[in-house]
């Protein structure tokens, strides 16, 4: 079996990991490290101390906004955002869920999006995230109301049409998902 450490540079986007030298630009770089369990620094080192659970069932890759500031001032070349993906699908495939948060509905509600159309259709994905979210609506149904104001404007200059738009070759895509998913079940 694998060490966790192998695991993950095993992953597309967590090859560098062994490159970091622990100098800590990864998190001052980053603007959310603070709404992080752990931020990202600290990450790579629970991964090389092989603490599997605790790092996958962290909010912490699920807050990454891909900015990409972390990966650009790295002086090693590590790729935290991509390390950040790379931990998002590891603790899909173990099955950790980060139970609770808006950020799984978002991502989910995004894949979904992008599954169905072949693009993010931005009406349908926050629908979407928001009637998955039910109990956050219920508890602060102003927040909804909140965005009613951008999203009339949105619509109003067609930037956010009701009915999403197919792109094409969409068919292509999901073959191209299936075929990545039949190969992931073979390994």
């Amino acid at each position: 079996m694998k060490s966790f450490v192998e695991e993950v540079t095993a992953t597309p986007g967590g090859e560098n990991l062994n490159a970091c030298i622990q100098c800590g630009m990864c998190t001052g770089s980053c603007p959310v490290a603070s709404d992080m369990e752990y931020p990202p620094r600290k990450i790579i080192a629970m991964v090389r101390a092989g603490m599997r659970d605790e790092v996958l069932s962290s909010n912490s890759m699920w807050h990454c906004l891909s900015c990409y500031m972390c990966t650009v001032r790295c002086p090693r070349g590590v790729k935290p955002t991509e390390l950040a993906h790379a931990l998002e699908c590891l603790a899909n495939q173990h099955g950790f869920r980060v139970k609770g948060t808006r950020t799984l509905a978002f991502y989910q509600s995004f894949v979904s999006s992008i599954k169905g159309y072949g693009r993010v259709h931005e009406f349908g994905m926050m629908l979407r995230f928001y009637l998955s979210i039910k109990s956050y609506l219920l508890a602060n149904p102003l927040a909804t109301l909140k965005m009613l104001p951008l999203s009339l404007e949105l619509f109003l200059h067609k930037r956010m049409p009701l009915l999403p738009k197919k792109v094409k070759g969409r068919d292509d895509l999901s073959k191209i998902i299936q075929k990545f998913r039949e190969i992931k079940g073979n390994e």
